[in-house]
């Protein structure tokens, strides 16, 4: 999702992550929809380009739990291939799609290439560039949910996402947040110092097997 070299940049490139640019398709069946999901990988999307899995584990944990998307406005923050906010999409929900701005055409090539047969049953999606803690006070705060897969993963940026979060879910929308709980990057320490500064925050889902979390997110009252 990373986009500049600069050094004062929080999101920096990550050098030589993927030194050849290549792309890979791959299709999944997740919530009763089949996509298909073009992955660019290449210095440039960095860790934009792959389908993790943490992005999965969000949309199982959607179906298991009978999460009503028909009809509800999403948001999806650092969104990558789109994979999530797409299923969304399929399923009825109105959907908007953020990430910096080098994911954006990864982004759009995968929404154009997954529009149902029949058209979208509600909007197409919405693709938008977005910064934490930079501009997102340019995005409204009436979500009915906002959804985070596996972008939890640089120190740097944790308290602007968190000014993103309290803004976006400022009119009561829960946040669901999947992750990888990566040690090196201090993922747990998010999720334990930084998110429960604004907001109550519940563990809702956990296998240690892959490490994969995936946590509620509510914007205290009292903020």
């Amino acid at each position: 999702m990373s986009h500049t070299e600069d050094e004062d940049d929080p999101f920096p490139v990550d050098d030589n992550l993927f030194t050849e640019t290549f792309s890979l398709e791959s299709v999944y069946t997740l919530m009763g929809e089949e996509v298909r999901i073009k992955q660019l990988f290449g210095a440039d999307l960095g860790v934009a380009a792959p389908v993790w899995e943490a992005a999965l584990h969000l949309c199982r944990y959607l179906e298991d739990q009978s999460v009503e998307l028909r009809g509800k406005r999403l948001i999806e923050l650092g969104a990558g291939t789109g994979v999530v906010g797409i299923v969304a999409a399929r399923l009825g929900a109105e959907v908007t799609l953020t990430d910096l701005p080098l994911a954006l055409p990864q982004l759009e090539a995968n929404v154009s290439a997954n529009k149902p047969s029949g058209g979208w049953p509600s909007l197409p999606p919405t693709v938008l560039p977005l910064s934490w803690g930079e501009d997102h006070m340019n995005f409204s705060s009436d979500w009915d949910l906002v959804l985070c897969a596996d972008i939890i993963y640089l120190p740097e940026t944790y308290p602007l996402l968190v000014e993103t979060l309290a803004h976006l879910c400022g009119k009561g929308a829960p946040a669901y947040l999947s992750s990888k709980m990566r040690k090196e990057h201090g993922t747990a320490a998010f999720y334990e110092e930084y998110l429960p500064s604004r907001f109550n925050v519940e563990l809702v889902y956990q296998d240690d097997k892959q490490n994969n979390n995936i946590y509620r997110a509510s914007l205290r009252t009292n903020q």
